[in-house]
């Protein structure tokens, strides 16, 4: 009797199940590095800051706004606490 075209063929399929020969162990964490640290803390102040634009850092700190660091802002006057609020006094003071 022959096959529809749609039909499968009996047997093993044309997949082929891949295994490993060893089992894959999780690879333990590695410790903080200090450029870790400060990156996770740079991360935090961004948050903290509402998540500004470059375009927002350069209406509060001017043109190198991009480039400082968060502790530069701060040193600047504007914490990153207070950046939403220098945001708005500047875009209000058009």
């Amino acid at each position: 009797m022959p096959r529809s075209k749609n039909a499968k063929p009996k047997g093993k399929s044309a997949r082929t199940k891949i295994t490993t020969s060893k089992a894959v162990k999780p690879q333990a964490r590695k410790k903080s590095t200090s450029a870790g640290k400060s990156r996770s803390e740079g991360i935090r102040l961004f948050a903290l800051a509402g998540r500004p634009s470059q375009q927002d850092f350069i209406k509060v700190y001017g043109p190198n706004g991009p480039k400082l660091t968060w502790a530069q802002r701060s040193e600047a006057g504007v914490p990153a606490e207070k950046f939403q609020a220098a945001l708005a006094a500047k875009h209000s003071g058009r």
